[in-house]
């Protein structure tokens, strides 16, 4: 691994966005070459004004006008990261920067093109709440696992590393939550050195600030199946 970008999109977090990025500084001391990108994607409250005043915590941020959605941030994200690995660090605090030192030496020791983490297979500890929220994430992952020829146990497993040129940002179309199967499904067809390993996971309630509702499963449903077509017929 050449360099480690962490890419962190980010909207209306101001209770988790400083302590996400200062657990990520934390972890250079483990890793020689990192940088942080942050990229707002329209934040409404204070993450703004904490992110100008708190520069000295990432590389480099980016601003968007207004929310787009998380998979618009990642490509914009993307097009200001043109070569190493990239990590997608949710600003939310449901997964631990502490882990990614962990994360890289796998990828290193493994020579892995892409590494998927797990809460369902092996976690040390997952907070367990929505029962239709692990079922549909169970379904999704085994529809993509038929369409890919693959072997996940969590597709939508918030902890991904993967090879930056494994991945055209201009190919990618879904903004919402459909975008994570989508990338996935590029880095299937690009490469064959996959990997996915266990991941410890303390989900937020909706009381907490969860965003997902069911109807994103509408929107990964489709990620997952125009983007395999597109590429079977292109």
């Amino acid at each position: 691994m050449t360099s480690l970008e962490i890419l962190v999109p980010v909207y209306n977090e101001e209770d988790t966005i400083l302590t996400v990025l200062k657990k990520l500084n934390q972890q250079k001391k483990f890793i020689k070459s990192f940088s942080i990108t942050v990229v707002d994607d329209g934040s409404t409250d204070n993450t703004p004004n904490l992110l100008r005043t708190n520069s000295h915590l990432y590389s480099k941020l980016i601003t968007g006008e207004s929310n787009i959605g998380k998979g618009k941030a990642v490509i914009m994200g993307l097009r200001n990261i043109k070569s190493g690995y990239v990590l997608i660090q949710d600003a939310d605090l449901e997964y631990d920067p502490n882990e990614i030192p962990r994360l890289v030496r796998l990828v290193e020791h493994y020579g892995a093109d892409v590494l998927l983490t797990s809460r369902l297979s092996g976690s040390p500890i997952t907070r367990v709440h929505y029962f239709w929220h692990k079922m549909g994430n169970v379904f999704l992952t085994l529809v993509f696992n038929i369409l890919n020829n693959t072997s996940f146990t969590d597709l939508y497993s918030g902890y991904l590393i993967f090879d930056r040129k494994l991945i055209k940002e201009e190919k990618l179309k879904f903004y919402g939550w459909g975008q994570q199967a989508e990338i996935m499904t590029h880095l299937v067809k690009n490469s064959s050195k996959i990997y996915e390993c266990p991941i410890t996971y303390r989900g937020r309630t909706y009381e907490e600030g969860k965003k997902i509702r069911a109807s994103a499963m509408f929107n990964v449903l489709g990620g997952i199946l125009l983007t395999r077509f597109r590429i079977i017929f292109s």
